[in-house]
């Protein structure tokens, strides 16, 4: 079984090794939906050209990349979306939007300040995974016109709903991963996709239509037990709410560390 990323210790660890090494008719919308994404063709994530609005997310100032981001519009034009269980206390976070196997020093964004679902904060809800962050860098500027792309904040898929997913394998170097598939909400409640390969690190990983994220990687068990399916939190109006405190500023919220998942 296979969570979406790594706990933070084993994180680092490996980072320091790396470093050193170099259906039916009468079913309601929700189980419709849930079905067709059940019947269709599992296809495998595969290295895919770098996008400007998706990035790597790095923690404790290693050159490993352990969970995934993406540039979300805002009125301030300086916030990204990642998961919640991507973040934690202490352990500081840098951002590269269009990350390609290594990154000059002035496209480094720091996180500034994190907002975080007030569910999250008590007691981290699957369901209120997701994670807004101020960033900035030294050379100035904002991400969202400096990476000149950004993704506009949806709401989770009601039906099936065709679906892009971009993440950065954990590890030093290399290019994201993606899968063109299909998305739905699960009777559970959690949107969930068909797509192998989506493994650890790619964890906050946008789920994009067009030019809009509906998900991030996630929610239910970190992202999933199974390499073949990945959830998110569900996005609604708390999210909305969250980035529009978010887009507000002032002093961010402490992380939590996440709970261990049920894999």
């Amino acid at each position: 079984m296979l969570m979406r990323t790594v706990s933070v210790a084993l994180n680092l660890a490996v980072a320091a090794a790396l470093l050193a090494g170099c259906q039916l008719s009468n079913q309601s919308p929700v189980k419709a939906a849930e079905a067709a994404v059940a019947r269709s063709v599992t296809k495998n994530a595969r290295p895919v050209s770098p996008q400007p609005a998706v990035g790597a997310l790095f923690l404790g100032g290693t050159d490993a990349h352990t969970c995934t981001a993406s540039v979300v519009h805002s009125t301030t034009q300086d916030l990204i979306l990642t998961a919640a269980h991507c973040l934690t206390p202490g352990v500081p976070a840098t951002f590269v939007p269009g990350f390609n196997d290594e990154a000059a020093p002035d496209a480094v964004w720091t996180v500034d300040a994190v907002y975080l679902d007030p569910r999250w904060v008590a007691s981290q809800d699957p369901k209120t995974d997701y994670a807004f962050a101020r960033v900035s860098r030294s050379a100035g500027g904002n991400v969202e016109s400096v990476a000149g792309q950004a993704l506009t904040l949806g709401v989770a898929p009601g039906g099936s709903a065709p679906v892009t997913v971009i993440g950065y394998p954990f590890g030093v170097g290399g290019p994201p991963i993606g899968c063109e598939t299909s998305a739905a909400m699960a009777s559970g409640g959690y949107p969930w996709l068909r797509c192998g390969g989506l493994v650890d690190g790619t964890s906050g990983g946008p789920w994009i239509t067009g030019s809009t994220v509906i998900g991030v990687i996630g929610g239910r068990d970190g992202g999933g037990c199974q390499d073949n399916i990945s959830y998110s939190a569900p996005f609604g109006a708390a999210t909305a709410a969250l980035l529009t405190r978010a887009e507000a500023g002032g002093a961010g919220d402490d992380a939590p560390t996440a709970l261990d998942g049920t894999c």
